[in-house]
């Protein structure tokens, strides 16, 4: 095998093998490696390389005292929904009104997932707890916040999604798994001023990073992907 040809196999792989982990193990990750492929990640394109993204890193305590926080307020939110209204994303993440195709694309991904798990449409108890295993970062020992300056334009997050990818796939290349999400976001205000942010930013996401539970049946789950030629138009 070529130089080149294993390369491409392996930056493949990695691309490829990236998911949506949903059970960590405990595992820690060192410092040292969270700093390297925060490293490999700032080598993303921006915009005139604006290098708009912002990143705080949540581990021990701090981690766990966030968990805390919007557990408890998640929890008081299903008993009163009203307060709901206290806690608001500060960009639209998701479409205001969904059409298809993009709203079966969700469907079949939500009821996969819970079917998985056997929670049925009924069982609303159980769908609280899933959706809280986002804000206890799925057990993951490492969770990541991201922000930026509300000064800047749509382009920085067309420019924080390849920071992302990056993030992700080199973070596959060291045998550790992610899951990015944008569940946090509705509670902005909790985590900045959690994190310390400065009242210029703005919450892009947050992420769970650590190393895969490969005894968790909610890991089995694969989301499938549209063929190519159904989102590509060649023009000659």
């Amino acid at each position: 095998m070529s130089s080149a040809s294993s390369e491409s196999t392996f930056v493949d792989a990695a691309i490829t093998s990236r998911m949506s982990t949903r059970a960590f193990t405990d595992q820690p990750v060192s410092r040292e490696t969270l700093e390297l492929l925060l490293k490999v990640a700032s080598r993303a394109p921006s915009g005139t390389n604006c290098q708009p993204w912002r990143v705080y890193v949540l581990q021990g305590n701090s981690r766990t005292t966030l968990v805390d926080k919007v557990c408890t307020i998640h929890d008081a939110m299903r008993g009163n929904p009203d307060l709901a209204a206290n806690y608001v994303e500060e960009y639209d993440y998701y479409p205001q009104q969904w059409v298809s195709p993009y709203i079966d694309r969700r469907r079949e991904n939500g009821w996969g997932l819970y079917g998985l798990l056997g929670i049925g449409k009924a069982d609303k108890d159980q769908m609280h707890l899933q959706h809280q295993r986002n804000f206890r970062f799925f057990d993951a020992p490492v969770g990541l916040m991201f922000t930026v300056d509300k000064v800047m334009g749509r382009g920085s997050l067309v420019d924080y999604g390849g920071f992302l990818q990056s993030i992700m796939v080199a973070a596959r290349g060291r045998g550790l798994h992610t899951c990015p999400q944008a569940a946090w976001n509705g509670f902005s205000k909790v985590i900045l001023t959690h994190i310390g942010a400065g009242p210029d930013e703005m919450l892009v996401c947050g992420m769970a990073l650590g190393y895969a539970d490969a005894t968790a049946v909610v890991n089995t789950f694969h989301t499938p992907r549209v063929e190519v030629q159904n989102f590509t138009t060649w023009l000659d």
